[in-house]
């Protein structure tokens, strides 16, 4: 039986816990940043979780993590 190969772009874009929840991470950050407040910009550091919606998929792009 082959090895399945990873997507090379969600194995940089994505991570999994401990516990098996997969973070992201926030969008909206890099530009136009002037026109947002302070609060706003302090939040959008922050990692994300993926929505068990589309955690499926993303599991299917990382089949060894």
């Amino acid at each position: 039986m082959p090895k399945i190969k990873t997507n090379r772009t969600a194995r940089k874009k994505f991570s999994i816990n401990k516990k098996g929840t997969i973070k992201r991470g926030s969008a909206h950050h890099s530009h136009n940043t002037a026109k947002k407040s302070p609060k706003q910009r302090r939040n959008l550091r922050k990692m994300n979780t993926v929505d068990k919606t589309n955690a499926g998929a993303v599991r299917r792009q990382l089949p060894y993590a």
